[in-house]
């Protein structure tokens, strides 16, 4: 889940995470079948190496610390766009200084708009992004 910096508040947009599966992507059930497949037909040559089940732990080890990662960069994006959606809401009737195409602009906040669980903020009809809030007040 890619989180765009255009909806994100203050250095929340440096924590971003590009989730992307490709064709050279592999699946735990890929390496258990190559494992499966290595383990029925062994190699008789002690020239390949790398063949020993020592080896095969390491790599599964490995490749399921790798796959508890990518849960936990999920679990985290999702509780950062949820703090995201929390703040946007706690602004509503808050006047809030933002950056309009390189013009200072303050207002009251009249909604939250939410798209795809990203949150934007509306004052005076006009949608601004969350990345674009240079003050908050009363």
């Amino acid at each position: 889940m890619e989180i765009s910096s255009n909806f994100t508040i203050g250095s929340v947009d440096q924590i971003v995470s590009k989730k992307g599966t490709s064709n050279s992507d592999m699946s735990m059930d890929d390496f258990l079948k190559i494992l499966s497949a290595s383990l029925k037909n062994p190699s008789m040559s002690s020239e390949e190496g790398g063949n020993g089940s020592t080896d095969y732990m390491s790599q599964m080890i490995q490749f399921s610390t790798m796959d508890q990662l990518q849960s936990l960069t999920e679990s985290l994006n999702t509780t950062m766009m949820m703090t995201q959606q929390q703040q946007a809401l706690a602004m509503i009737g808050k006047e809030v200084t933002v950056t309009d195409d390189n013009k200072i602009v303050s207002g009251v906040v009249e909604k939250v708009s939410f798209s795809n669980g990203y949150a934007t903020i509306f004052m005076d009809g006009k949608e601004y992004y969350l990345s674009n809030i240079q003050a908050v007040g009363e």
